[in-house]
């Protein structure tokens, strides 16, 4: 068997290749990330909100007890390794629609598996000046929003410091797979682990998968008023950035499946800022993202059922910032240890698909 240069190479270096790669940092394994900074990706454009309790029906998130800890964890080591601020906890605002919707909510903050996640506090959070919120609302507390341009940014120049990451667009055709490694750039490695995104729609290797990509946009919306700490959720986000902006989301689309915003999207969220912001404001940018999404609504995560030296860590959709060091972290110890991937995650639920 040739000798690998590299245990690893990681294609994509968005939150989930970010991840990936700072696990296997710890676990003291040799690899390259390629990145190309100047593709479109969801990562760059997400607010990177997290959210214990989401849903209409106030349903708390998959996996949240063990997710959102884990994630805290995570980030506040990076903030340290970069010496920046990554982590801005924020509680989430949502005001009550009608009096039938603050009985039910308030009676599920009852339930022991939700009560963790609604605030105690004796004077309750006060938008009332700029949101309209006439039957009051509730909190929801262990949240917040990650910086991913920062995170991505600094991530990049640890791994380059390190010689760990290679300014490159990646080609399929560049690469050749063997039972005796992954060959790229003249270099082997033992595995190849693409992170990719959106962009593994393309990848041939993986096109059998169910991936339902959805377009999102956001606004970025700057006012005179005076914004709190809150973000508020009502039908959309409204997450402040400082006292006079915020950013503004999102819409779901389909078609077409691109970059671009569109007049239609704003409008669209325009008319739902309108119905719940009681003050003026001016509508500054729109920026559109596509989120890789999966038919079940979990990480698509694990090696090729043919080349198991291929593996992929993709499909986190909206709750990528709490999915990925979570499963970054059990898939490194499924590559190095053979630890057992959580089923929900494990692609070998769609070996099917490929095998037919």
């Amino acid at each position: 068997m040739a000798k690998t240069d590299y245990d690893y190479l990681i294609v994509g270096q968005g939150i989930a290749g970010t991840s990936l790669g700072m696990h296997l940092v710890e676990a003291g394994k040799s690899f390259q990330i390629i990145g190309d900074s100047s593709l479109p990706s969801s990562s760059k454009v997400a607010a990177g909100i997290f959210n214990p309790l989401t849903g209409k029906k106030l349903v708390k998130t998959w996996l949240a007890d063990d997710l959102f800890p884990y994630a805290r964890n995570f980030y506040s080591t990076l903030e340290k390794k970069f010496s920046c601020q990554l982590v801005h906890e924020m509680p989430i605002y949502r005001p009550f629609r009608s009096i039938e919707e603050q009985n039910t909510y308030l009676a599920q903050t009852a339930d022991p598996k939700i009560a963790p996640y609604i605030s105690q506090n004796e004077v309750p959070a006060d938008v009332s000046d700029y949101i309209h919120a006439g039957h009051g609302g509730i909190e929801v507390i262990q949240a917040g929003w990650i910086d991913l341009p920062k995170l991505l940014v600094e991530s990049r120049r640890f791994f380059s410091e390190n010689n760990q990451f290679v300014e490159a667009r990646f080609y399929m055709d560049d690469v050749r797979i063997s039972e005796f490694g992954v060959i790229w750039n003249n270099k082997i490695f033992s595995k190849i682990i693409f992170c990719q995104g959106f962009m593994a729609l393309e990848n041939q290797l993986f096109d059998w998968l169910p991936f339902t990509p959805v377009k999102g946009q956001i606004l970025k919306v700057s006012t005179e008023t005076h914004l709190k700490p809150y973000i508020i959720n009502q039908g959309i986000f409204m997450l402040p950035d400082s006292e006079s902006t915020m950013r503004v989301g999102a819409t779901y689309s389909w078609d077409p499946l691109d970059w671009e915003p569109t007049q239609e999207a704003t409008e669209e969220l325009d008319g739902k800022l309108r119905s719940i912001f009681k003050c003026k404001y001016t509508i500054k940018t729109g920026i559109a993202g596509i989120r890789p999404s999966v038919k079940d609504r979990r990480p698509l995560i694990g090696l090729h059922p043919k080349h198991r030296n291929v593996g992929i860590f993709n499909g986190l959709g909206t709750k990528g910032v709490t999915l990925a060091p979570f499963f970054a972290n059990q898939f490194v110890g499924h590559l190095e240890s053979g630890k057992e991937l959580n089923p929900a995650v494990n692609i070998d639920r769609y070996f099917s698909l490929y095998f037919r």
